[in-house]
């Protein structure tokens, strides 16, 4: 019987870097295999490939004890480790207790936090930013951490829709990042899948939404209310854990080492090029958002408990 024998949904698209290219395992039966468990266990597929691939980063360069193993060979490309790995994190078994919190607290806890590719903690999906100059500042600025669904610039970047930017340039990207931000907000908040906009946007959506509620909403209104939203969700971060300016980063293996190869050879995240224009855009400073800005979103009360934390900005 084949190692990785089974019957499961395929992998998607995240799901086969994520527990794939990202560590090594170029087998597709074990990637298969290695979704099906995530699926069953509960994990997510994403944060699970990134942990897994900084612990065998970790083990590689000889930062993870051997003997935590248990014989387990983590390295780059072991399948079997892959699965193994899985069913270690779920039942938090040895390693599996280290590796169930994820990469950033892994890797930090063995001395090497620069080795977990994380904004805000939370692990990169598949796109790197050093070669998507809009998706790496929407990486950086995404409340929820790393994530490519707060801002899919790969959309206009990539795919052309809906027209096509210059990767590779960071002018005019700024505006980019907060409008998807914004609209992205708002769709979430209308329970809409982000991928069905590639055919209609907030005009439509705004439409759909007046006609089953009454309210009179257009294109421009949805805007402002994911606007609000975004505006919220920071000042959420900054009462929780002082969220600003230095969160709103890269780690440095993309905003200083250059990609080795491939199309985007030689280029870095330029994150610090694109962050004052996005935070004049948005009314803020340092990261947070001001005064004028909350209450012009109807959210002087949060201004207010801002100020009474001493977490106002100037």
């Amino acid at each position: 019987e084949p190692p990785f024998q089974g019957e499961g949904d395929g992998p998607e698209y995240e799901t086969v870097w994520a527990l794939g290219a990202n560590t090594g395992v170029g087998d597709l039966d074990a990637v298969t295999k290695a979704n099906f468990l995530c699926n069953e266990l509960g994990l997510d597929t994403i944060s699970a490939g990134n942990v897994i691939g900084v612990a065998m980063e970790l083990y590689e360069k000889g930062y993870l004890p051997r003997e935590k193993l248990e014989g387990v060979a983590l390295n780059f490309g072991n399948a079997g480790a892959l699965v193994e790995m899985i069913w270690r994190m779920a039942y938090r078994s040895g390693i599996g207790d280290d590796l169930a919190e994820g990469g950033y607290r892994l890797a930090k806890k063995y001395g090497h936090p620069e080795l977990a590719p994380q904004v805000r903690g939370q692990c990169l999906p598949a796109y790197d930013p050093r070669g998507v100059q809009a998706h790496a500042l929407g990486y950086a600025t995404s409340n929820r951490g790393g994530c490519h669904l707060r801002a899919y610039l790969i959309a206009p970047e990539i795919l052309g829709v809906p027209e096509k930017l210059d990767p590779y340039t960071t002018e005019g990207k700024p505006k980019w990042v907060k409008d998807f931000q914004d609209a992205f907000a708002a769709l979430d908040s209308l329970i809409v899948c982000k991928f069905v906009t590639f055919a209609y946007w907030v005009d439509e959506l705004a439409a759909q939404l007046s006609a089953v509620t009454g309210w009179n909403v257009d294109g421009n209104g949805l805007m402002t209310i994911g606007e609000r939203i975004w505006n919220a969700e920071r000042v959420f971060n900054i009462l929780s854990f002082g969220d600003g300016e230095e969160y709103d980063t890269l780690p440095e293996r993309f905003t200083k080492t250059p990609m080795p190869s491939g199309p985007s050879e030689g280029h870095v995240a330029k994150i610090s090029e694109m962050l004052p224009k996005y935070y004049e855009l948005r009314g803020w400073k340092k990261g947070r958002p001001t005064r004028e800005t909350l209450e012009r979103l109807g959210l002087k009360e949060f201004a207010d408990r801002l100020e009474k934390e001493g977490l106002l900005p100037d």
